[in-house]
């Protein structure tokens, strides 16, 4: 029977893994352009409204830097994780967990005020979604479970857990019993960047800076090193003296640490309160994030604006051509397909192993 094999390339060509992001953008844009076709809309006016409409007022980019900063603090956590052979997906839960656990002041203890308010509360929401990460790396190393399975279902749990907070002891008692806390006052909110002109904040500097120590963290010390080799040869990890166990624990609790301050950082900034939804999917959608940045942190800064692009174009999608929000998601899949698909072709090639023709028997 005719098979489909893929065999490792000896080597691969360097200039198409760097432009193989490019490359992928590219085949999105080619099939999302297929799928408004046979929706009945006109594919100029879709790619218009995904890349282009988001772009021409100045409020849209604010916006874009509100949802680009949580998608890059949690994708620069997951790249640690990934680079070293953990699979972290559950940072939507971590993102969630953070966003309680720094949401505890304003909402526990709303007479509590000052300057040092939200920065404990920042600090509350780092160690609220490295504890909940450090569940499936204990798993893991412990017991040798699956952290791909065990770190998924975790975000069920904390988004229920989340969701039974406000509905039940956390829900404002003045709020004409609408299932959120109450608002955070004043010294609980991050300060906007650019006061007079739109809502973007400081989060996205918080972003920034975790791009930066988390790249030279990678390529100029020696916890970078340990980080590759471990996750590209544990075998030869081991012979180096690295320990595959501390990984675990230090890939999942900075992944989950990032992925926490990317939740307190929405609720402080963006929201002001806690609600039973507070994430249109960005544990998630960071993964597209990673990859598209190719691990590399300061390409994550790039790829997280460029998907925030397209939650917005989403957003504007369903305002000017009538689509479901549905329509979004499936371009974001199609966009990490694609991204998947290309890095898999620059470093192996499709091979068709064809059946051995029958041989015939002498006759007797």
């Amino acid at each position: 029977m005719m098979r489909v094999e893929l065999v490792r390339r000896s080597q691969h060509s360097a200039l198409f893994s760097a432009v193989s992001p490019l490359i992928a953008l590219a085949i999105t844009a080619l099939i999302g352009a297929i799928m408004f076709a046979a929706l009945g809309k006109s594919p100029v006016a879709a790619l218009h409204a995904y890349f282009i409409e988001p772009l021409t007022e100045i409020w849209s980019i604010h916006e874009l830097l509100i949802k680009a900063t949580p998608l890059i603090l949690i994708a620069v956590g997951l790249s640690i994780c990934f680079l070293s052979n953990n699979w972290n997906i559950g940072a939507e839960g971590q993102f969630v967990m953070g966003a309680i656990a720094g949401s505890v002041l304003p909402v526990l203890y709303p007479g509590l005020t000052g300057p040092l308010v939200l920065p404990v509360m920042l600090v509350m929401g780092l160690a609220g979604g490295a504890a909940w990460a450090t569940i499936p790396a204990f798993l893991k190393a412990r017991f040798g479970t699956n952290e791909i399975l065990s770190s998924l279902m975790l975000v069920y749990v904390a988004q229920l857990f989340l969701d039974w907070l406000v509905r039940g002891p956390w829900r404002n008692p003045e709020g004409f019993n609408f299932p959120e806390t109450r608002s955070f006052h004043a010294d609980a909110i991050l300060p906007e960047m650019f006061s007079a002109s739109g809502r973007a904040h400081y989060g996205f500097v918080f972003a920034i800076l975790a791009a930066l120590v988390v790249w030279f963290v990678l390529s100029r010390t020696l916890k970078g090193y340990e980080i590759r080799v471990l996750g590209e040869s544990p075998r030869a990890g081991r012979f180096a003296g690295f320990s595959a166990r501390r990984m675990v624990f230090f890939a999942f609790i900075v992944s989950g640490a990032l992925a926490g301050l990317a939740g307190i950082v929405e609720v402080s900034g963006a929201i002001g309160q806690l609600r039973p939804t507070i994430s249109p999917g960005y544990g998630f959608t960071a993964i597209i994030v990673a990859f598209l940045g190719r691990l590399n942190p300061l390409g994550i800064v790039a790829a997280g604006l460029i998907l925030a692009l397209s939650y917005l174009g989403g957003e504007a999608a369903q305002i000017s051509l009538g689509v479901s929000d549905k329509v979004a998601n499936v371009f974001q899949g199609v966009l990490l397909f694609s991204v998947l698909a290309a890095d898999t072709l620059i470093r192996y090639r499709v091979r068709i192993v064809r059946p051995a023709p029958a041989r015939l028997e002498p006759a007797q």
